[in-house]
């Protein structure tokens, strides 16, 4: 009888689901498709933890294209967590990362305060984020004339 021999692609090196407990909030990572991670937090972002959390999202950015982070699970939401995510955005600019983020209600309060203009990428949820993140980048206007 013959074998059947099935081709197994080559994994990743980046594991498909891990975690990270610091202080009072837990991250999570998975990885949906390739270079494609959702990085979910749990529980209280704040001073304790939001720098980790920056590092944790992106300790692994160079196999990083597209990044969800899913903060629905927080339950505490500070300035110092606002400030994470503002250096996390820096990172992703500097760093050619399309992100988005989906916020839980304690982010939304202290976004509508400090984002009234809605700078960072948010959407509804993860799905949206994934189809927003993946999507064609908007037209970059340019803002130097150029000579006649």
């Amino acid at each position: 009888m013959d074998s059947i021999v099935h081709h197994v692609p080559e994994q990743d090196p980046v594991t498909d689901h891990d975690s990270l407990v610091c202080h009072t909030a837990r991250f999570e990572t998975s990885w949906p498709k390739p270079a494609t991670a959702i990085v979910a937090g749990h529980g209280e972002l704040d001073a304790a933890n939001g720098i980790e959390f920056v590092n944790y999202a992106l300790r692994n950015s160079d196999k990083t294209r597209y990044l969800v982070a899913d903060l629905s699970g927080l339950t505490f939401f500070s300035t110092a967590g606002f400030s994470a995510l503002h250096t996390l955005n820096v990172q992703c600019v500097s760093g050619d990362i399309r992100w988005a983020l989906v916020p839980s209600n304690a982010v939304n309060r202290l976004l509508r305060i400090c984002d009234p203009d809605s700078a960072l990428p948010i959407c509804a949820d993860v799905a949206a984020a994934l189809t927003a993140v993946q999507a064609d980048p908007p037209r970059s206007l340019k803002l130097v004339a150029e000579p006649r």
